[in-house]
């Protein structure tokens, strides 16, 4: 079985790993002044021993991400070797200092190695631990040599436990932005099937119906060609009539698949725009367009994009079915939310006799689908209408509050 890579190279490394280089520091660099105090040659060979073990640990801390697996497997060893010598060189005296650099080399190893490499490291270490701690000492101090050991092996079983916890968290990491990604993959194909929903709607309910009715007229225009020329002349300028009205429709739907007035312009802007075009079509004799409160509340702009929407739509509808002389569009902010109003003094109709026929005939399903895109939003609709006395339209999203800047304190100078 292959050894493994370091669980640390792959999941950050763990806490304890920053305070054993610390501790490992600070032993050596201890050491070192007091082997300068004694100023005997066997101390200054200690000195440069110590010296190198420092540089060469140093260095592969700063190179380790660099050197590769086998430089990891290199550099080990050399430290290994060199903490050997220093052990074994070190007077009597100096044996229980640098016997504790143990714990900081048995963790580096660990974050450098693989399992079994690692492990064989340790053991290493716990072997050449031991006998340099009876040589210092004799057989009879059994607690010298238990303590660090224990410490080294103490300090593994903790270390590969916030392994396994770095490693369980970077997991969990990795999953939630998998999940992430997923969520906002199916946000974009919900997306696109909505649209595509409201875009095969307004086709079927505008264009799909005008052909085919003037495709009849056509047809009996043609049967009566020959006996009644006049009543297939007036039958085919009423489909030239509905065909100049098709075009004019399907240059709202694709004026409509454009980008959003919104983003450029803002909610005010898009839906004074949008009021100006209907009246311009003439449809109505007057639509206007008005903004009232004084709230400026946070309004996200797929939320303020669903009550354009909604307005679109019910001025469709006013253009096709109110036959309205006037159309007042109201938009009015709150504390928490914006509210959308259209309303007209067109015929009207009766809603719930509407839904029951839009349910059976698969026609006229706006205001549904607008209720359903306000609701992921917070909001509501609501339509009250009754036949011969117009309609209104309330559409409703929440918003946040917009934060207040805060004045900065006065400064007090004493005098």
């Amino acid at each position: 079985m292959p050894d493994c890579a370091p669980p640390t190279v792959r999941a950050g490394r763990p806490a304890l790993e920053r305070v054993s280089h610390f501790a490992f520091f600070l032993v050596v660099g201890a050491s070192l002044l007091r082997l300068a105090r004694l100023d005997s040659p066997l101390c200054w060979y200690v000195v440069s021993v110590s010296a190198l073990l420092a540089l060469a640990y140093a260095g592969g801390l700063v190179l380790q991400d660099r050197l590769g697996p086998l430089g990891r497997r290199s550099w080990i060893p050399l430290l290994l070797l060199l903490w050997s010598v220093l052990v074994f060189l070190a007077p009597a005296s100096m044996t229980p200092a640098y016997v504790w650099c143990a714990v900081p080399l048995a963790c580096t190893a660990l974050s450098a190695l693989g399992r079994r490499s690692s492990m064989a490291a340790v053991a290493m270490i716990t072997v050449v631990l031991v006998v340099a701690l009876i040589r210092a000492n004799s057989w009879y101090a059994i607690e010298v040599v238990l303590i660090p050991v224990a410490a080294v092996w103490g300090t593994v079983a903790l270390y590969r436990a916030q392994q396994r916890d770095v490693a369980v968290r970077q997991r969990l990491v990795e999953e939630l932005r998998d999940t992430r990604d997923v969520l906002a993959r199916q946000q974009r194909q919900a997306g696109v099937l909505a649209e595509r929903t409201r875009i095969a709607r307004d086709l079927h309910d505008t264009l799909a119906q005008d052909l085919s009715g003037g495709l009849m007229l056509l047809q009996a225009a043609e049967r009566d060609w020959e006996k009644r020329p006049d009543v297939a002349r007036t039958r085919v300028r009423a489909v030239a009539d509905g065909l100049d009205a098709n075009l004019a429709e399907t240059r709202r739907i694709l004026r409509d698949l454009t980008p959003s007035d919104v983003a450029d312009t803002g909610l005010d802007g898009a839906l004074r725009l949008l009021c100006t075009r209907t009246s311009a079509g003439g449809a109505t004799a007057r639509v206007r367009f008005r903004s009232v409160g004084e709230h400026q509340p946070v309004l996200d702009e797929p939320a303020a994009a669903a009550l354009f929407r909604v307005a679109q739509s019910s001025l469709a509808n006013v253009r096709e079915h109110a036959r309205a002389v006037n159309v007042q569009v109201t938009l009015r902010r709150r504390p928490d939310r914006v509210d959308l109003e259209v309303s007209d003094d067109g015929i009207g109709f009766d809603p719930a006799e509407t839904l029951v026929t839009a349910a059976q005939t698969g026609r006229g399903l706006g205001l549904p689908a607008a209720q359903a895109r306000l609701r992921e939003y917070g909001g509501d609709l609501d339509v009250k209408s009754t036949p011969g006395r117009g309609t209104t339209i309330r559409a409703t999203v929440s918003a946040r509050p917009r934060p207040q800047p805060v004045s900065p304190e006065p400064t007090v100078t004493a005098v």
